[in-house]
């Protein structure tokens, strides 16, 4: 369209513009002596143009001022849709009764792990409509119950498909508070962090991939030995199994522990402490005495139980590793050699283990040194088992194997203090502190699963999947919804969460 002057000085308007056969027509239309004329002229020049074609109407007034549209929603869409997939597909919907609260107490655990106060914040820059902190304060002692939280551990049960000859992993550690006074639940203990705060222990089974299934709170100052047991036998009642295969570390269990272990008949895999050298070792040693023993080497030791007391055969394994020679005769050294400067009186004398007190004489113990050096680099193993689990006869390979699992659980112990803070800074009272760990129990489980199924860990996929939002934009009387486009990875890593196929 353009406006020409015609011979008598008034303006006229022309349209040009291509016909269906590909020539140009112009068309003179009239001319305009004054502005409404023109705008007519206009709205017959749009007509031509938009002939044959559908017009959208957004509402908006024609003519008005220009200016952004007003964005009336945005939500981390993918990010939420996601973890809500997998606390459905992993049950725990169906196991809360449907319990809106508690789904978005989890899920804000996972995007942005912070006090109950803030998880509104959280929940609503997520683009989530959150619950009033007097509805979670209400809906708090409901998930503090044991009950509600075996529902959630029998659907996490349920997930990981435990039969008879399942392994399960236990470890404990604690959870210090900021305060000095104990309350019976709260005490101060034994710490790996080597505080003097009142804590508490925090017991957690798994299956042999680190899937958590039970987690349950003891006192501070009760011992981590103590602990294993209860939460044993109290799983496997409550999801009616005959048995499992529990896998621990030396330090988790007691000799008295061990008895106990054996006398409930249940299966084990333990790491065995080596205070004295094992007869197969020293038999080694003497019919090979100028060699180095392989790396890798495996002494089996049968352990029979006899005619009574009704326990199982066990099998003790030693295994000899090279690196881990390696490591121990370095630390050997250096305390010897600290040893050697202390009795010379070159350096006080502090705690040693290779120094002997003999009435006012200190002297190196060359006889623990030496026993500490023939022990270097290995590391037993006992278990009662007969066979694997596939009925096949038990083997080296499987009861080692089964016990560096471990690292599984240590993984989501670390994950649980790390990534979703599992410390509860905020709370006093102990069903505050119970319903905290339920909370965090079932957003384990839903990173754990969002781990398996991406390959990424679940800060990765958090801090990834957050920066797509899906925005609605208002245009008049219409509302679009619009979204970020996303990477290949982060595609695929969704595709996987929503599509359950084989990975």
């Amino acid at each position: 369209m353009r406006t020409v002057k015609t011979a008598s000085g008034a303006t006229a308007v022309q349209i040009v513009y291509s016909s269906h056969r590909g020539s140009r027509d112009i068309e003179h239309l009239g001319s305009a002596h004054d502005g409404a004329g023109l705008e007519l002229l206009k709205a017959a020049a749009r007509q031509r143009l938009a002939a044959g074609q559908g017009e959208l109407d957004l509402g908006l007034a024609v003519g008005a001022p220009g200016g952004p549209l007003p964005i009336t929603a945005s939500r981390m869409g993918h990010l939420h849709d996601a973890l809500s997939r997998a606390y459905d597909v992993l049950g725990l919907g169906r196991a809360a009764g449907g319990d809106e609260v508690f789904r978005q107490l989890v899920l804000a655990r996972i995007i942005e792990p912070t006090s109950k106060l803030d998880a509104a914040r959280v929940l609503e820059e997520a683009g989530l409509a959150a619950p009033s902190y007097a509805t979670i304060n209400r809906r708090l002692p409901q998930y503090a119950k044991q009950a509600w939280r075996r529902k959630l551990s029998a659907a996490c049960a349920a997930h990981a498909r435990l039969g008879r000859a399942s392994l399960v992993l236990y470890d404990v550690s604690t959870l210090y508070f900021e305060t000095d006074t104990g309350d019976g639940f709260r005490e101060p203990g034994f710490s790996k962090e080597r505080r003097l705060d009142p804590q508490i222990t925090i017991g957690l089974l798994t299956d042999q991939g680190g899937f958590p299934l039970m987690v349950s709170a003891f006192e501070g100052n009760k011992a981590e030995t103590k602990t294993m047991l209860p939460v044993i036998q109290a799983f496997m009642t409550a999801h009616q199994l005959p048995d499992v295969t529990v896998v621990a570390d030396a330090g988790m269990v007691s000799e008295a522990n061990q008895v106990q272990i054996e006398a409930a008949g249940l299966s084990f895999i333990l790491g065995k402490r080596i205070p004295e050298v094992p007869y197969v070792v020293a038999q080694w040693h003497r019919d090979y005495p100028s060699e180095q023993v392989p790396d890798g080497h495996v002494f089996t030791q049968r352990w029979p139980a006899g005619p009574n007391g009704g326990h199982r055969d066990q099998v003790i394994y030693y295994q000899y590793r090279h690196d881990r020679a390696r490591r121990t005769l370095r630390g050997i050294d250096e305390q010897v050699a600290k040893a050697e400067k202390a009795v010379a009186g070159q350096m006080p004398i502090k705690r040693n283990r290779f120094i002997q007190l003999s009435g006012d004489t200190h002297t190196v113990n060359r006889e623990l040194e030496a026993k500490a050096r023939t022990l270097a680099g290995i590391k037993g193993y006992i278990t009662n088992l007969a066979a694997c689990p596939d009925g096949t006869p038990i083997t080296a390979e499987f009861v080692i194997g089964a016990y560096h699992r471990l690292f599984e659980i240590e993984k989501s112990f670390r994950m649980s203090k790390s990534d979703l803070q599992a410390r509860p800074i905020y709370h006093r009272k102990r069903d505050s502190i119970e319903a905290h760990l339920t909370t965090v129990f079932a957003a384990l489980a839903v990173s754990r699963w969002i781990e398996d199924r991406t390959g990424w860990s679940i800060r990765k996929f958090v801090r990834t999947a957050r920066r797509y939002r899906t925005i609605e934009i208002q245009a008049g009387d219409h509302t679009i919804t619009a979204s970020d486009p996303l990477p290949a990875d982060l595609n695929e890593a969704l595709d996987r969460i929503h599509h359950l196929r084989a990975h």
